[in-house]
């Protein structure tokens, strides 16, 4: 069982007036012997090798517990998958608990990292699982996903948003194997490469804390910018939940609250392929607030509809937040009937999904004065700000 939970309210006073916020605390039963909650993040999956390091003299252990030797500081090893058991120096198990002793750092693959690593063959290859401290690992998340220099009320926001991301996933992994994986399809994990100040501060201020609804931890997600308004989350995935709600933004004037890309029409005709060369793409269904859902591209050999996501992936875009303009030679107009358009300027918002928390509309929000807990509780809609308790 990964948890347990012990529901407790209390009130706290938030901001320059006070918002009278229900918390709940949160008890997350955890192994006797974890003194914190652990969290399993992939760092390497199915590679054909793993280079392993230490800062200090690291023990190697087998999945039993079993001292197989020791690797001295500062050496660079590689961890090689061999007859389903993984190989690493003059040594082969099963599975192969890389530890760290004193307060050293673990290497995987090209960074260094807090915690210790457990090495797995799976798909024919090695996947090296780092497992790390809750608060710890979101240390390294906030300087990958935000700057660790911005507003540190932005840094607070960002840190209770992605820890409450985490345990959310967390509750819901597929695998045994881990928890969550350390790129953007989770969220982006460097270990202590983007470390600082001003995530250890951020991180620290609000450490345990997280946002619930109707009891539960939510999918906090979030995105860079959205481009002036957020998006509800139907619109975007499938599933409806009531916290992630479009709302207003603060991201004007963030360096990618507008773009724009131009193609001709060649270069379009092949990222677009299969209607020949291209000569119109209208929005066929949008969201309520501007993204596209499907757009009708007509060609010369015929047309189809295609998705606002699988146009941004395959004009490399960053929102799906944009219009198509045909261009006559350095023109741009609507239609021209006597000829072909030459190129196509592609005008957009945002960056991201615009789902849940707006970086850049964070970052503003801070800079007006705003304290992270009304910057979640804007983006996160009939959200609750908790606190977990690990024993």
């Amino acid at each position: 069982m990964k948890s347990g939970l012990l529901l407790t309210p209390f009130v706290l006073a938030v901001g320059k007036r006070h918002w009278w916020i229900s918390l709940l605390f949160w008890l997350v039963m955890v192994a006797p012997a974890q003194a914190s909650l652990i969290l399993r993040v992939a760092v390497s999956e199915a590679a054909s090798q793993v280079k392993i390091g230490s800062s200090t003299k690291a023990l190697v252990r087998d999945a039993s517990g079993k001292t197989l030797g020791e690797l001295p500081a500062m050496n660079g090893f590689a961890a090689q998958p061999q007859s389903g058991k993984v190989a690493l120096s003059r040594w082969a198990a099963g599975q192969m608990w890389i530890e760290p002793t004193g307060n050293g750092y673990v290497w995987i693959g090209d960074r260094w990292y807090r915690g210790k690593t457990l090495l797995i063959p799976q798909k024919g290859g090695l996947t090296a699982v780092n497992y790390v401290e809750l608060e710890q690992y979101l240390y390294s998340v906030l300087g990958a996903e935000m700057s660790g220099n911005w507003p540190q009320e932005a840094l607070k926001a960002q840190a209770v948003a992605a820890r409450s991301y985490a345990l959310n996933k967390r509750s819901e992994s597929q695998t045994d194997i881990y928890d969550l994986e350390n790129t953007q399809i989770s969220q982006v994990y460097k270990g202590l490469e983007t470390e600082s100040s001003g995530t250890y501060a951020a991180v620290d201020a609000t450490a345990g804390q997280v946002l619930t609804y109707g009891g539960q931890i939510i999918l906090a997600v979030f995105h860079s910018s959205s481009g002036g308004h957020t998006e509800n989350v139907e619109d975007v995935w499938t599933q409806p939940l009531p916290y992630l709600r479009g709302v207003p933004d603060f991201d004007q004037g963030a360096p990618v609250y507008e773009w724009t890309k131009t193609f001709s029409r060649s270069e379009l005709s092949t990222k677009i392929s299969g209607v020949g060369n291209i000569v119109s793409i209208m929005p066929q269904r949008t969201t309520a607030f501007g993204s596209v859902i499907t757009m009708k591209v007509v060609g010369d050999k015929g047309s189809k509809v295609v998705s606002g996501a699988t146009l941004r992936e395959a004009l490399g875009l960053r929102s799906t937040r944009f219009t198509v303009t045909p261009q006559y030679g350095t023109v741009a107009a609507t239609t021209n009937p006597e000829q072909p358009p030459t190129a196509f300027q592609v005008k957009g918002k945002g960056f991201g999904h615009a789902v849940g928390m707006s970086q850049w509309g964070a970052h503003n929000m801070a800079q007006k004065g705003y304290n992270y807990q009304q910057i979640l509780l804007h983006y996160y809609q009939g959200a609750t700000l908790a606190r977990i308790q690990v024993q």
